[in-house]
């Protein structure tokens, strides 16, 4: 690959080594006027991931290809000084996804180099490319659509058979955990406070984005009675992580079990990478009782049969259910106000 390509793959080794090479101090990227244009690009680069996503910018000459590389690592440094959960988890997908176009009209040589950067052996085939099957588990173990599941997938001699677009879409997972894993990084002081009213204006959008969807405008439901695992579910609905089938129906349940309505929750799943409206309204109302039956969140003990409990706390251990730790929580915090 060339710094045209690493304006597409900022994220692979060769491209942090290309930078590298280009021999300049962290301090002058973020002080030198030189580097303004590549700044203001990290910025947007930043604001267009809480937004509809990341544009790729035409780089037609070396000198814009390498304005637009780097201006991934002041995106990631920006990141790293807001520092916020959500921010992170919602940056590495845009970055994802606004390179699965790119992957996807890679030559077959450069798909190969390029998925060697992730640790996978991708072999052409008749089929579009084959991969081990412990490289498809790692990253298709989050995509939980139904011909994601390694059974529903041919297998030969350990290999697995994926089309062209599918493989691109296994990629853009890799290319998120290897991009979140990789976040925060220590920034030194001096470098956040020289980005200070970058970072202002990146808070200001990202607080607009997390009060599109607010609890507490949902009739007199309490966020701060949610029980962890809930906390947890819907930080990372709002972050556009595709939850697991039985993390979704928990929190969809449990969300209708306390009051809230239909279109709330459909607001909640908007931001996922696979999200179709239709589908998911007709899931929501289904759980509501569309069909007749009315479902009520599972208990503790099927949280933690499905791997759906996180962040256990002192309450957890004296109830026996999500709805339980709400009730509970409320009646604790109504009884200090007296």
């Amino acid at each position: 690959m060339d710094v045209f390509k690493f304006a597409y793959f900022p994220f692979v080794n060769a491209a942090a080594k290309y930078v590298e090479a280009l021999d300049f101090k962290l301090d002058e990227l973020f002080s030198e006027r030189v580097f303004e244009q590549v700044r203001e690009r990290g910025k947007n680069r930043v604001l267009e991931s809480i937004g509809e996503g990341i544009t790729r910018n035409v780089s037609p000459d070396r000198v814009s290809s390498e304005k637009e590389l780097l201006s991934y690592p002041v995106a990631r440094i920006l990141v790293s000084c807001v520092n916020d959960g959500y921010l992170i988890k919602r940056y590495a997908l845009s970055e994802a996804k606004s390179a699965f176009e790119a992957v996807r009209e890679l030559r077959e040589d450069e798909l190969k180099e390029f998925a060697l950067d992730f640790d996978i052996n991708a072999v052409p085939c008749e089929k579009g490319i084959e991969i081990h099957f412990t490289d498809y588990i790692r990253y298709a173990s989050v995509i939980h659509e139904p011909k994601w599941k390694l059974v529903n997938r041919n297998i030969d001699n350990g290999r697995v058979s994926l089309s062209r677009e599918d493989f691109s879409r296994l990629m853009e997972e890799a290319i998120r955990k290897k991009i979140e894993h990789g976040l925060p990084l220590s920034v030194p002081p001096e470098i956040c406070a020289s980005m200070g009213q970058y970072l202002e204006e990146i808070r200001n959008a990202l607080a607009s984005r997390k009060s599109e969807f607010s609890i507490e405008e949902f009739k007199e439901i309490m966020p701060d009675c949610f029980p962890p695992c809930m906390i947890y579910a819907i930080s990372s609905a709002r972050a556009g992580v595709n939850l697991p089938h039985s993390m979704r129906f928990a929190l969809v349940s449990y969300l209708l079990n306390i009051g809230m309505n239909t279109d709330g929750i459909v607001e909640l799943f908007k931001v996922s990478p696979d999200f179709d409206e239709e589908r998911t309204r007709y899931q929501v109302n289904h759980i509501h009782g569309a069909t007749g039956n009315t479902y009520t969140s599972p208990s503790c003990a099927t949280m933690v049969t499905y791997g759906n409990c996180y962040g256990k706390e002192a309450l957890c251990e004296r109830i026996s259910h999500p709805l339980s730790f709400y009730r509970k929580k409320a009646w604790i915090l109504k009884k200090g106000q007296h």
